[in-house]
């Protein structure tokens, strides 16, 4: 399980993020902070006690910023991965956060797909993260620096919706390997919309596409996530 903790000073959103958390499976909640100061000394204690493995950080509280909590956190070389769950969009915050290790920036307010969407990215991070050995390729380098970085940053192609392409990519990671027709019965959908959200992970190179034979008929394609 992935161990967090939640970081805002509104408890209604420390409620949300529990509940949206309680929905996706390898995730659990640890402690929760409503400020600046708490955030900091759950997190030290953490890094000789109990351990947390990603922090969910709020950008404004009244007793100091989500920024000043990670400058404090990374000069005592503590490493905990962190999302940057905010309202603050300036791009100045946006770099300095980056710099400081941010695995993921997610702009309030945002839809449950949203949150699944950079929750299953970052496991996939760590996934990745955690099976690297000794000396990497350079397609194991950038496999792993890609793992964190949403897909849904990249435009859709008009007719695809964000919602159905987390759909289809968690269905294919689920299993490895699909054809358009099975992972159309697995999701209800039409095979035709399914294989549109398959060629654009092709595109984006999330998938590779190969060919699947049936004795002498003509080979069907199957996209198996890489």
């Amino acid at each position: 399980m992935i161990r967090i903790l939640l970081v805002d000073d509104e408890s209604l959103t420390l409620e949300l993020h529990r509940e949206y958390i309680s929905r996706i499976d390898g995730f659990e909640v640890v402690a929760e902070c409503t400020g600046a100061r708490a955030a900091l000394n759950a997190m030290l204690d953490s890094a000789h006690g109990e351990h947390i493995d990603l922090m969910l950080l709020d950008m404004t509280m009244p007793d100091g910023s989500g920024l000043e909590v990670l400058r404090h956190l990374r000069s005592r070389r503590v490493t905990v991965d962190v999302i940057a769950i905010t309202g603050v969009r300036d791009a100045e915050t946006v770099r300095e956060m980056a710099a400081l290790g941010v695995v993921q920036y997610l702009i309030k307010p945002f839809t449950f797909g949203a949150f699944h969407d950079r929750l299953a990215q970052y496991a996939e991070y760590r996934k990745r993260s955690e099976d690297a050995a000794g000396e990497a390729s350079q397609a194991e380098i950038d496999a792993l620096l890609g793992a964190s970085r949403p897909i849904t940053q990249v435009e859709l192609p008009k007719g695809l919706s964000a919602e159905s392409l987390v759909r289809v990519r968690d269905s294919l990671r689920a299993t490895g390997v699909l054809t358009a027709a099975e992972a159309a019965e697995a999701l209800g959908m039409s095979r035709v919309s399914v294989r549109r959200y398959l060629e654009h992970l092709v595109d984006q190179g999330r998938v590779e596409r190969s060919h699947r034979y049936h004795g002498r008929g003509r080979p069907e394609s199957e996209y198996r996530w890489r």
